[in-house]
């Protein structure tokens, strides 16, 4: 299947979900400029977490919950040249990746997660990484947000990932209204973003909310890409 036709079938799925729901154009006008916007501002955001092999981004994704991203790339340097594979990391003490990857805060609880979700993919996939959305979220630790950042960023599949960045720029920007649960969000974006640019939407705001749009202090509106656009929603 093409990444096309994956695209136009997400749109059409999304279409069907959410048959009943009025959209506003003008929301859809709105979406479509600042995607514009951040396209100029930003032409070369990817994905800040480091990673050679599907399973490694897994990996990552996990330990970044509470975590920058720097402090993951630098700890996962440790654990894989431990545990170089999957199958590595699957017979792998848990005690002994807790000790690893406890930098990285909540050591128990995601040590317990990777170790089950490598012994999933080498015991149920033969060490891959499924790019099936419903099989990555049954893997042990993997959320949607998880997911969708997979189905992008390693199979280049339609996918938007709600993290804390999304969701307070969008209501900031106006394109959601007063939303925070991250599933919820995830569906409104769906509404009103191309399914072909929601992944890299997404990482988009994550370096506008970085640099410009900031959580710990005053966004920087006056060098805003976005400054005629935004509806600066609470700020």
């Amino acid at each position: 299947m093409t990444r096309t036709k994956e695209a136009r079938d997400t749109a059409e799925k999304t279409t069907a979900q959410t048959a009943g729901t009025r959209v506003s154009p003008a929301r859809k006008r709105l979406a479509l400029a600042i995607i514009a916007r951040l396209k100029e501002e930003y032409p070369d955001s990817d994905c800040t977490l480091e990673y050679d092999q599907a399973w490694k981004l897994l990996v990552s994704v996990r330990l970044a919950a509470q975590c920058t991203d720097a402090r993951v790339n630098v700890v996962v340097g440790s654990l894989y040249e431990k545990f170089p594979d999957v199958d590595a990391l699957a017979a792998a003490p848990v005690e002994e990746i807790e000790r690893i990857v406890h930098p990285c805060g909540l050591g128990n609880s995601k040590a317990r997660d990777i170790s089950a979700c490598m012994k999933m993919l080498r015991d149920e996939y033969g060490g891959k990484v499924p790019d099936d959305f419903d099989k990555l979220l049954a893997l042990p630790g993997v959320g949607r947000k998880s997911a969708n950042l997979i189905m992008g960023d390693v199979f280049g599949k339609p996918a938007i990932v709600t993290d804390t960045h999304c969701i307070r720029l969008v209501n900031r920007m106006g394109l959601v209204d007063g939303i925070r649960e991250p599933g919820k969000v995830e569906r409104e974006l769906w509404k009103i973003i191309p399914p072909e640019e929601g992944n890299s939407f997404c990482h988009r705001l994550v370096d506008h909310g970085r640099a410009v749009c900031t959580a710990r202090t005053r966004p920087f509106c006056d060098k805003c890409c976005l400054r005629d656009l935004c509806k600066k929603v609470g700020v």
